[in-house]
């Protein structure tokens, strides 16, 4: 590093970096850890970048992974940077100390965004206030969509999760230059980031590249491989091209995109249907990464920090009038949620016991979120006892209808609630000490492994975070799980709490249904 305090200037293992001093802190934005996945690499794993000679800037954020907008009704409260270029495998680093003695803790982020959106680019994730704290923060950028996560024959699967694999590399490599620990790497997710973030744990590549694990709202999960081949096949039929990655490198880069949001805009969490997603492939994910981790068989003795927000569904549903919408389809929609959760009707009745007063929208989103995610991380904290921390942040946003929903809790983990960027989810006026609680909880497990309350045992204890100070409850969750492992699973679910009404009749309720939800997968 040179002595230089307003441009620190960091070697890296293809070149020298130069950054720039914010409010005392060391920033690197769009270093490069790959090679751009076009040309003659897209759709391939990814590959070194070139060295480069002399002083490369690394002042602002680099190019995003090309990904479609959100749609209206989720851009009012989510913010999604598009920054033009190829040079889209990219990393931001922020240090206290861009020198190699001072061998802090280091916490990596994956964004979430479905796998087809989001960047390191959000401001949301601006990594200054962890490396205020003593954390060098980085956050990365990986290709998404059919780009990252489309499964061909003449290619190999989970392109998006090697990019991940590939910075993680680079960071067990060159973090030391910029004042971080290789052997104190936490690694950190939301969504599709947590998702992705599981995988990297469970996977043989990153042993001895990550010593803690944060997933918030995402459970380590794969996709079925004919559901990710159905969403290619679908958008090749609409391209009128082979499914192939040869025929899809041949086709504009904004058509591509325009046609998988046309494909993507009727998947979603609670009816599921074709999506891009990490797969079983043999090598970088050779099983599924719950069992491993359940198992034992992968990531021992990794810490484990996981949860989720109390009222998930409700950015899935409030968005456009979805709420209304799905109440008003009722037992329709309870039947969907059942085929999706595979379970007979005696789940929501519980639910419907436990809430009397709830619509079908507060029952469809709890139910699947339980079943999609709670009862996974719960299962996880189950077998890895004394090692896993488990949370809930329960704060509900400033603004009408979104309750504590989902990526609600990202403004306070990075204390950046103060951003208009956060602000378009929370509304203006978050408890600053709310941040501040959940801001070093996070600091604490990254650095020490311990948040700061009691780990998971049979008492089931979980950090709420929400009004007034945080505490910890046991078994907060346990009613609603229990209804699970109670009720008999149908052997082939069907809707069975559904008038039997004519098969077009149900037909066109289920389409009205997935129509309305169509926008969910976010």
């Amino acid at each position: 590093m040179t002595a230089d305090r307003t441009s620190p200037v960091v070697a890296t293992p293809h070149g020298s970096v130069r950054g720039r001093y914010e409010h005392g802190i060391a920033v690197f934005r769009g270093v490069p850890y790959a090679a751009p996945p076009f040309g003659p690499r897209r759709f391939r794993p990814p590959e070194p970048p070139e060295p480069w000679d002399g002083v490369r800037d690394a002042a602002v954020f680099g190019p995003t992974a090309p990904k479609p907008p959100y749609s209206e009704a989720f851009a009012q409260y989510l913010s999604d940077p598009e920054i033009p270029g190829d040079d889209c495998l990219n990393l931001n680093v922020w240090t206290p100390s861009p020198d190699p003695g001072a061998r802090l803790p280091v916490l990596v982020w994956l964004h979430g965004g479905a796998l087809t959106r989001g960047s390191s680019a959000v401001p949301v994730y601006d990594g200054s206030s962890f490396a205020r704290d003593g954390v060098v923060c980085v956050s990365v950028n990986y290709r998404l969509g059919v780009e990252g996560f489309g499964l061909f024959p003449d290619a190999p699967p989970n392109p998006g999760l090697r990019d991940q694999l590939a910075a993680l590399r680079w960071v067990h490599e060159a973090i030391g230059a910029f004042g971080g620990d290789p052997d104190r790497v936490t690694l950190c997710g939301q969504s599709a980031g947590a998702i992705s973030a599981g995988a990297l744990l469970a996977s043989p590549h990153t042993r001895g590249l990550v010593r803690r694990g944060v997933l918030q709202s995402g459970p380590p999960e794969v996709s079925e491989r004919d559901k990710v081949r159905r969403m290619v096949r679908r958008m090749a039929a609409r391209l009128k091209i082979p499914a192939t990655a040869t025929a899809f490198a041949d086709v504009d880069r904004d058509q591509l995109l325009r046609t998988q949001a046309e494909v993507g805009r009727l998947s979603s969490p609670v009816l599921g249907g074709p999506a891009f997603g990490i797969v079983v492939d043999g090598d970088l994910v050779p099983r599924d990464p719950l069992k491993a981790l359940i198992d034992g068989e992968a990531a021992p003795g990794v810490e484990l920090l996981m949860g989720w927000t109390r009222d998930e569904y409700r950015l899935w549903l409030v968005p456009g009038g979805l709420v209304e919408r799905v109440d008003r389809l009722g037992a329709v929609a309870l039947a969907g949620a059942m085929a999706r959760c595979h379970t007979g009707h005696e789940v929501p009745r519980g639910y419907r016991a436990l809430r009397p007063d709830a619509g079908a929208a507060e029952i469809v989103g709890q139910m699947v979120t339980d079943h999609l995610l709670r009862i996974p991380l719960h299962r996880l904290a189950d077998a890895r006892a004394g090692n896993s921390y488990l949370y809930e942040f329960a704060w509900p946003s400033l603004l009408p209808g979104l309750g504590a929903c989902h990526a609600l809790e990202l403004g306070f983990v990075f204390d950046s609630g103060d951003s208009p960027e956060s602000q378009k989810l929370a509304g203006v006026g978050a408890p600053q000490e709310l941040c501040d609680a959940m801001h070093s909880a996070w600091v604490r497990f990254a650095t020490t492994g311990d948040p700061g309350w009691p780990a998971w045992d049979a008492t089931h204890p979980v950090r709420i975070f929400g009004d007034g100070a945080p505490y910890t409850a046991y078994g907060p969750r346990d009613a609603e799980i229990a209804l699970w492992s109670a009720a008999p699973t149908p052997p082939q679910p069907r809707p069975a709490s559904v008038p039997r009404a004519p098969g077009a009749e149900l037909a066109s309720a289920m389409r009205r249904l997935r129509r309305s939800v169509g926008t969910l997968r976010r």
